[in-house]
């Protein structure tokens, strides 16, 4: 998300950054591309005019401090400034009712609706400990009911069963009466999703929130229709008492106007993004990290949340007493990496979150794309145990049938070895005295002419 606007934006700050002072000749042009940038990641119009607005104001009305330059100054003022259209801060989810808290789920069909209720049904078992049950009220869409059961059974959650045949009405009472009674924390409603703003379905949508007077309202709206998304909130909240937005299809939208255009235009917050296509791809919308992404000052804080819930803890455990009894490191392990890195939604999805990436250039970001990942375990996956366990072994006969096996070239195998034996290296130097110093040296040598886009670390 955001590639584009990140790319021009850093290219359009980096001609501020290096001033003496800001004065309003040399920041004109700044915001100029500024506001081209905006209004090219099809960002609404009165959010750019705003948002313009406020940068200048600031840029030139306030007193820079002295630790900072002029130029870092100005960049912080950007930042809070995309910051305060997205929102400023995270806005969880009201919970603190009488149980069972209802979130009922509205939006247009195709947005993402019926699989982002299950993403947040897991979320909240998983993450807030809240005992679920879902149900689906769409009685006109054919296997909606069914595929929701089918998604809550993959998330563990549970689903009250609804058929084509019932009433909304009906079904949302039945529901409601059964978690009751059952002490359920939370009941999320599945409403069906409408293909326009359409009256009959609007009454209908009303009168089914009046019913069940949900906690939480949210309307569930497809990032890659940009602006067009913000203005579909703004019509549905004329209707319907939201109290946020879920964003789908984060990942495929290289523009970003609808996340930095919904709250100025709805006064609604984004509480979640849809990263992905997988149940557990909903993450919590944070504006200051987001804005950090933007300006390629990476999101180093939800990549280390992300890490403590999906690496495998015991794994690497295991592998850090072998490391210690200086076991080695095989190709078992190495395995055992690229998988993790997997869980963890990708290399690219990764590298998106570390400071720098975007100064990084294109052609070294394609060699880190996430099929080589997918590669590179297909070779190991090729090789017998002995040859994983004691990678020596592998000579010019046994290559070419690793390659023959897993559909790829010799040259493949041989990067795949390469690879292997200078991560082999970095890891001996790990376990023995003064291991992470050594570590960081030999990783400076494999970075990239100019590191992470030229970032410097402070001495230790």
């Amino acid at each position: 998300m955001f590639e584009n606007l990140s790319d021009r934006l850093s290219r359009t700050l980096r001609n501020v950054t290096g001033r003496g002072r800001l004065t309003e000749e040399n920041i004109q042009e700044t915001l100029r591309e500024v506001r081209m940038a905006l209004l090219e990641a099809d960002v609404a119009l009165p959010v750019v005019k705003q948002f313009v607005t406020t940068v200048k104001e600031r840029a030139l009305g306030q007193e820079v401090q002295k630790s900072l330059s002029p130029g870092q100054a100005f960049l912080k003022i950007v930042r809070d400034a995309l910051e305060e259209a997205m929102g400023q801060k995270n806005e969880a989810l009201a919970l603190n009712s009488q149980p069972p808290a209802i979130i009922f789920m509205a939006g247009l069909q195709g947005a993402g609706k019926t699989t982002s209720a299950a993403k947040l049904g897991r979320f909240l078992r998983e993450r807030e400990k809240k005992k679920v049950m879902m149900v689906s009220c769409d009685v006109y869409r054919p296997a909606a009911i069914r595929q929701l059961e089918t998604l809550a059974a993959e998330v563990g959650v549970d689903f009250f069963p609804s058929s084509a045949e019932q009433k909304p009405a009906d079904i949302a009472e039945a529901a409601l009466k059964e978690a009751k009674l059952k002490f359920y924390d939370v009941l999320i409603v599945d409403t069906a999703g409408r293909l326009h703003i359409d009256t009959a379905m609007m009454d209908e949508i009303k009168q089914l929130h009046a019913q069940l007077k949900p906690i939480e309202t949210l309307f569930v709206v497809d990032a890659m229709t940009g602006q067009d998304a913000a203005n579909t909130a703004r019509a549905f909240n004329e209707a319907l008492p939201l109290s946020g937005v879920i964003l789908t299809k984060v990942d495929g939208d290289a523009r970003g106007g609808a996340a930095l255009s919904i709250r100025h235009i709805t006064g609604k917050p984004i509480k979640f993004l849809g990263m992905g296509e997988k149940v557990d791809a909903l993450e919590p919308f944070h504006p200051d990290r987001l804005a950090g992404r933007i300006l390629g000052m990476g999101d180093v804080l939800s990549l280390i949340e992300e890490m403590e819930r999906k690496v495998d803890k015991e794994k690497a455990e295991a592998m850090a007493k072998k490391m210690v009894k200086g076991e080695g490191f095989d190709l078992e392990d190495f395995r055992d990496q690229l998988r993790q890195l997997h869980n963890m939604g990708g290399m690219m999805a990764m590298l998106d979150k570390l400071p720098g990436v975007a100064g990084l250039s294109d052609q070294i970001k394609s060699k880190m794309d996430d099929k080589m990942p997918r590669r590179l375990e297909a070779i190991i996956n090729s090789m017998t145990p002995a040859e994983r366990r004691k990678p020596d072994i592998i000579g010019g006969s046994r290559k070419r049938r690793i390659a023959a096996g897993c559909g790829l070239q010799v040259q493949d195998v041989n990067r795949l070895l390469k690879q292997f034996f200078e991560m082999q290296k970095m890891m001996k130097k790990v376990s023995g005295k003064g291991g992470m110093t050594k570590l960081m040296r030999g990783m400076k040598g494999m970075m990239p002419p100019g590191g992470m886009g030229g970032m410097k670390f402070p001495p230790r």
